[in-house]
């Protein structure tokens, strides 16, 4: 199983509304593995104990059909910046991780289209979700050279924006179905910041930008900055 495929499967445990319980450490403790007809795991320090799945002879419906589509469209996207999600999504991670919560809110928002072509609405997307103030005007251009250059404008001092705060950008290819990122950008303060992406050179490209404090502790929202051909 590739990493992608390993991502589908987890998103999807985790998404579907099956029967699970939580685990009170009754007098077995928690464990691991399958007992009989029972299976216990263990996410994020909280036991859990679920029915054995079984495996169905059943074709799948229209309807999953198109989940199954959905997830794989997603999962793509997802998985290209999935270490960077776990941190910039984790402010609205409750009991998941923040790439699980990434792919939770993109799934119901930015997927468009109908069965079998569906797309992702790139303006829809985030790529990261928080309390910290959103940046102010982001504009981002292809500099030469490989580079993106984003600008914003400088709306520290405000509620939830601190000068010290570092730009999160992100370049998507969807192309190559690759990403570069950065969470240590300038500071908010600067109001510019360059990023390298001459792997993308000659593709089109779609751009994002965030904040995330000093200290790593809170991001904000991104805001998308638009489509650009990488020069």
């Amino acid at each position: 199983m590739n990493s992608e495929e390993a991502c589908i499967t987890i998103l999807k445990n985790h998404l579907k509304n099956k029967t699970m319980g939580k685990y009170q450490k009754g007098i077995l403790g928690g464990f691991q593995g399958t007992v009989g007809t029972v299976v216990g795991s263990s996410w994020k320090g909280i036991d859990y104990m679920k029915s054995k799945s079984r495996r169905s002879k059943k074709a799948p419906t229209p309807a999953q059909l198109e989940q199954q589509v959905k997830f794989t469209l997603l999962a793509r996207f997802v998985s290209s910046i999935g270490s960077l999600l776990m941190t910039s999504f984790k402010d609205s991670a409750i009991e998941m991780t923040g790439t699980n919560s990434a792919f939770k809110y993109n799934f119901d928002h930015a997927i468009t289209g109908s069965y079998p072509a569906f797309a992702l609405d790139y303006s829809q997307v985030l790529v990261s979700k928080g309390q910290l103030l959103s940046a102010s005007n982001p504009v981002a251009v292809a500099a030469g050279s490989g580079q993106v250059k984003m600008t914003w404008d400088d709306n520290s001092g405000t509620a939830m924006a601190n000068a010290g705060d570092k730009c999160i950008a992100v370049v998507y290819c969807p192309e190559l179905k690759r990403a570069v990122y950065t969470t240590a950008g300038n500071a908010r303060s600067t109001g510019v910041f360059t990023l390298d992406a001459g792997i993308f050179t000659g593709k089109t490209v779609e751009t994002w930008l965030a904040f995330i404090s000093a200290d790593g502790a809170d991001v904000a929202t991104s805001v998308y900055t638009g489509q650009l051909a990488v020069s």
